[in-house]
């Protein structure tokens, strides 16, 4: 996942699912944009109905549009460039290094950071040290959702336009987006995190 803000005001969240139950082919991979504007309105841009209807049901929009979502996400290195064009929104996001965090976070063992249980643990710690970020919570319909995170790199610059208006240079998260139960760590940042959400 992506979190950037910009000067004029939109927060966007960019998720780039590897794996998952919806999407084309046996991972189910598929990339979805969460914006909240300057105004407060939330927008989701997701590639298909079915991934709109979930998203909705688990995260909460005033606005959800089915678009055309193209990303171009080359392997992740310091001065790499993630592309998205989704529907109104073009967003070009430059990678930078490994954050401390980010460091500490690898140490952990995969199958243990993924666990739910270990999200419960760690979330008194991920709300005091980051604000505006929980790693647990409702996903809506009484459904619990977790979040294992794995890795956070800085972003170091984007460019960001809506309808074709620029949305001018990189800025904090800031406020938190209101999507769900935690927003991204305020600091422009990518993570590499493993959502798990409740069945219904």
């Amino acid at each position: 996942m992506a979190g950037v803000g910009t000067r004029e005001g939109t927060r966007v969240v960019l998720g780039h699912w590897r794996r998952s139950p919806f999407g084309p082919g046996a991972a189910g991979a598929f990339t979805d944009v969460m914006v909240e504007r300057a105004d407060g309105h939330r927008v989701l841009l997701a590639p298909t109905r079915a991934v709109a209807d979930y998203v909705a049901a688990v995260y909460r929009f005033d606005e959800v549009r089915v678009v055309d979502v193209r990303v171009l996400t080359p392997p992740v290195a310091p001065g790499a460039v993630w592309r998205v064009e989704a529907g109104p929104l073009r967003l070009a996001v430059e990678v930078g290094r490994r954050t401390p965090l980010g460091w500490l976070l690898r140490a952990v063992p995969g199958p243990l950071a993924a666990a739910p249980a270990w999200a419960e643990a760690v979330d008194p710690v991920a709300r005091r040290v980051l604000r505006g970020v929980s790693t647990r919570g409702s996903a809506g319909g009484g459904r619990r959702e977790w979040y294992g995170a794995r890795d956070v790199r800085s972003v170091t610059a984007a460019t960001t336009s809506w309808d074709g208006l620029d949305l001018g240079p990189l800025a904090p998260v800031e406020p938190p987006v209101r999507f769900g139960f935690g927003s991204t760590p305020p600091a422009p940042s990518l993570v590499r995190v493993v959502s798990t959400v409740e069945a219904a």
